[in-house]
């Protein structure tokens, strides 16, 4: 480090400041306090040096900079006590620290009114020696945030003849020589700019000694050597380091009004598109079609959320979170889904259909991308054709069958965060690709909600995968209907013995759907009945009434060994 010190002695602390410099001030976000304090807060925002003042008085024997001991604790110029860490900076005197080094002073040595004699200090700091300490101690100040970034050393000598003159001149006393303090600086090593990488990579040819003029100007010292030139930058540009960082400053000298447009001559080629990958701007142009509105949330969520919506959830925490509510990454996109519905109801919004399309964090590695999605409220809004109706199970289920037709499977499941009455796990190709249903009571009762939403969350990179349309020629010969009205238990989804009779239909059957349910007189109390539609129909010719029969009764028998469902008499 660098470190000035100067004894002002016979001060007057308080003399009013001048009007124009409290004014600079209170415009630049600093309250004026004591004349000597906003001397050195007005040298700070001029020259961009931190400088403090300390009551002669206060301090015990000599000053040093040195590293901050184990226990030791200082009370800060806000009152706070700061228990300092080993790797601290600290200005001390014989009795301890007096002030934290680069961040803030201490308030047991500050400047009072009563103050005659004053101990002024400028100093450069490393910017390893101050980051992140400020920020570990609740603390943000403008002296941290100049030292962090780094402060120009050329000039803490200038400050503290700045800061003296203005002191005397405003409060009176009599200065006493700079006593000056010098470790290691900082060495602002050459740079070499190449002439030929400048032309390069600005695009056009930029006059060499226009570059060194440009250069000079700024402060930096410059020798050409044949087509390179060797810079050393000035002190105060922390930013010039290497040799692009000449080259963006030459160009910005040269003005990027004068480089001429050069529209690229090379052919443009046209990349082929896979027609069975669904992009996911179209799909998100599918959901915006069924009236969702997308929303971005949060990567970072509270813990407290995971584990609500699923107790084994195990969230990847931040090391250095933003807030305690955002200490996590998030494990599903139901947490932020929920957070915007509360949002929109808190603003009088009653219907809401909202989805993200977002990755999930399971671990450093799981990174999975996840479509999901929440309806709450009515169907439809409010109109004279149609009544009022809450959004429940069946309509979701509706929308994504709309989106992605009979590729998505809905089986009986359980999750955590999901209604056990109104849960279906959705399978795509075979495997469980995610989760549908309606909010838990238990969640509904935590988020302190009306009605319980409706979710859905899915696999987005398994939704993307699809089948290309196949045309074929109508029919020309009739269509044969066959009604089965089929007995089985009430706790067998319809959808599972959809599937089964779907695998053993046989090449004429062209659709197999449920346009019934019957429960009641007739059927047993624990069974219901399903009234199944199929339809058949060949390309080439007539079915006889034998090939029909056949491929009911392979349907019946398929219902009876995969579902134990049998005929309705």
């Amino acid at each position: 480090p660098l470190y000035l010190g100067r004894v002002v002695r016979g001060i007057n602390a308080q003399a009013t400041t001048p009007r124009w410099m409290a004014e600079r001030l209170e415009r630049s976000g600093i309250r004026p306090l004591l004349a000597p304090v906003d001397i050195t807060n007005y040298v700070m925002l001029e020259l961009g040096q931190p400088m403090h003042a300390f009551a002669l008085s206060r301090l015990n024997g000599g000053i040093e900079v040195r590293l901050a001991r184990p226990d030791e604790t200082l009370e800060l110029l806000n009152g706070q006590t700061a228990e300092l860490a080993p790797d601290m900076l600290v200005i001390a005197d014989a009795g301890g620290p007096v002030a934290l080094a680069g961040i803030m002073g201490g308030l047991p040595t500050s400047v009072e009114r009563v103050t005659v004699d004053v101990f002024l200090e400028a100093a450069f700091f490393a910017p390893a020696a101050i980051a992140g300490r400020a920020r570990r101690l609740g603390l943000s100040t403008d002296s941290s945030h100049r030292f962090e970034r780094g402060v120009d050393f050329g000039a803490t000598r200038q400050a503290m003849e700045r800061a003296t003159q203005l002191l005397i001149d405003i409060c009176g006393g009599q200065a006493g020589p700079i006593t000056e303090a010098v470790a290691a600086l900082p060495s602002r090593e050459p740079i070499i700019l190449r002439l030929a990488r400048l032309k390069r990579v600005a695009g056009v040819e930029i006059d060499a000694d226009e570059v060194m003029r440009g250069l000079v100007a700024l402060g930096a010292g410059v020798e050409r050597q044949e087509d390179r030139l060797i810079v050393t930058p000035p002190s105060f540009r922390f930013d010039l380091a290497i040799e692009e960082d000449l080259i963006e400053e030459a160009v910005r000298l040269f003005g990027y009004d004068n480089i001429p447009a050069q529209p690229p001559a090379a052919p443009s080629r046209m990349l082929p598109q896979d027609e069975t990958v669904l992009d996911d701007d179209s799909l998100r142009q599918m959901l915006v079609d069924l009236d969702f509105q997308e929303v971005i949330t949060y990567s970072f969520v509270d813990p407290a959320w995971e584990t609500a919506l699923d107790a084994d959830a195990r969230p990847l925490l931040l090391a250095n979170p933003l807030a305690s509510q955002l200490s996590a990454m998030r494990t599903t996109l139901w947490g932020g889904l929920i957070e915007t519905l509360r949002h929109n109801l808190n603003r009088q919004q009653t219907r809401v259909r909202i989805f993200e399309l977002g990755r999930v964090y399971r671990s450093q590695t799981e990174q999975p991308m996840k479509l999901g999605g929440l309806v709450y409220g009515d169907v439809l809004p409010e109109q004279w054709g149609a009544p009022a109706r809450r959004v429940d199970f069946f309509d979701l289920k509706g929308d994504l069958e709309r989106l992605f037709g009979h590729a998505l499977e809905s089986r009986r499941g359980e999750h955590p965060a999901l209604h056990p009455g109104q849960c279906a796990e959705v399978w795509a190709d075979g495997r469980a690709i995610g989760w549908l249903g309606a909010l838990h009571p238990r969640l509904v009762q935590a988020f302190d909600l009306a009605a319980a939403p409706v979710l859905f969350e899915l696999d987005s990179e398994v939704l993307a995968q699809r089948s290309l349309p196949r045309h074929a020629t109508l029919s020309r010969f009739p269509l044969v209907r066959r009604d089965l009205a089929f007995v089985l238990d009430t706790h067998t989804p319809a959808g599972e013995l959809l599937a089964a009779l779907r695998e053993a239909a046989a090449e004429g059957v062209r659709s197999i759907d449920v346009f019934d349910e019957y429960r009641g007189k007739g059927v047993a109390e624990n069974q219901k009945s399903l009234a199944i539609r199929v339809v058949m129909q060949d390309t080439e010719r007539t079915l006889t009434d034998q090939e029909v029969e056949d491929a009911v009764q392979k349907l019946v028998s398929a219902a009876l060994r995969q579902c134990n469902a049998t005929l309705r008499a």
